[in-house]
């Protein structure tokens, strides 16, 4: 819950979604007077009660991902400093109101050094309550990651790609790949925290299959979150030339377990991050075979 005073994360969120919505706001992550009355118009338009505190009545309809925002500008990630378009309205850079960002310290810097060229993107789930906890988590046991993605679709950028993340626990591994963490809490408990947050309950994953066991239903992904993760790949593949492959068993099927092409680095493409190491289960149930086609 949000309000007038209030600064940060989620007050840039929230103007980010207003200004989406087709309103007129500065994203400042500074709750002023023009954000209040831009919010209390927002819920009279709604039909909420029009308090001007952002709670979850006002976050569902916030947070509700359009059909199309003509008047949102083209959005970019970035590599070794140059912006390279994506096509999806909700990216946010590190250094923009209400960005995460990744601590000096926590990742290989490559700055001025040769460019960059990973062959491997690794999927990963945060078992965080949001991409902002998560990226506390991280600098917190001094590791990164180069992207996350948010409940709401919202696609966060740490770090340059330019720059090795510390996210997939070989060092060989995280100097040859990016990696993305997808916001998911994972236990069941953990949905009121959705909702609270306006987001809706989770759907449950039933079929979560990793290293030759079903796990028990866990919450998953949003539509949304998959969706900003197919366009991610898309960039990903024209910006880096990663493939849109899968790591495959013999009889072609996705390889739910520890890949050796991947832990060889002799494999290029999509992975998750239980292909390196029994001790992961991230991201067990991503149907990488049936999205990748949705994007061709």
């Amino acid at each position: 819950m949000i309000r007038l005073g209030d600064k940060g994360h989620e007050v840039a969120l929230c103007q980010r979604m207003l200004l989406e919505k087709g309103y007129s706001v500065s994203v400042d992550a500074d709750f002023g007077p023009k954000t209040l009355s831009v919010v209390k118009q927002f819920q009279k338009d709604y039909l909420l009660l029009a308090d001007g505190i952002v709670g979850q009545m006002t976050w569902e309809p916030l947070l509700k991902l359009p059909n199309f925002c003509p008047k949102t500008p083209q959005k970019f990630i970035v590599h070794n400093g140059k912006p390279w378009p994506i096509k999806w309205d909700r990216v946010v850079l590190w250094d923009e109101p209400g960005g995460l960002k990744s601590n000096p310290g926590c990742y290989y810097n490559n700055s001025g050094k040769a460019e960059r060229k990973p062959t491997l993107f690794v999927n990963h789930w945060d078992v965080c309550v949001s991409s902002e906890s998560c990226a506390e988590v991280l600098n917190r046991r001094k590791v990164s990651v180069h992207f996350c993605i948010d409940g709401d679709g919202t696609i966060y950028q740490l770090l340059d790609t330019q720059h090795g993340a510390w996210h997939a626990g070989f060092n060989t591994i995280n100097k040859n790949s990016i990696g993305v963490e997808i916001n998911n809490a994972y236990y069941l408990k953990y949905q009121k925290n959705a909702v609270h947050r306006g987001l809706g309950e989770r759907p449950i994953q039933t079929n979560g299959i990793v290293h030759g066991r079903t796990l028990k239903p866990f919450t998953w992904f949003y539509d949304a979150q998959l969706r900003a993760l197919q366009a991610l790949w898309v960039t990903i593949y024209e910006q880096h030339g990663i493939p849109l492959d899968y790591p495959k068993n013999e009889d072609g099927s996705l390889c739910t377990t520890i890949h050796q092409g991947c832990k060889k680095l002799e494999f290029e493409g999509l992975c998750n991050h239980y292909n390196f190491t029994e001790r992961k289960i991230d991201c067990a149930g991503l149907d990488i075979p049936n999205l990748i086609p949705k994007i061709l």
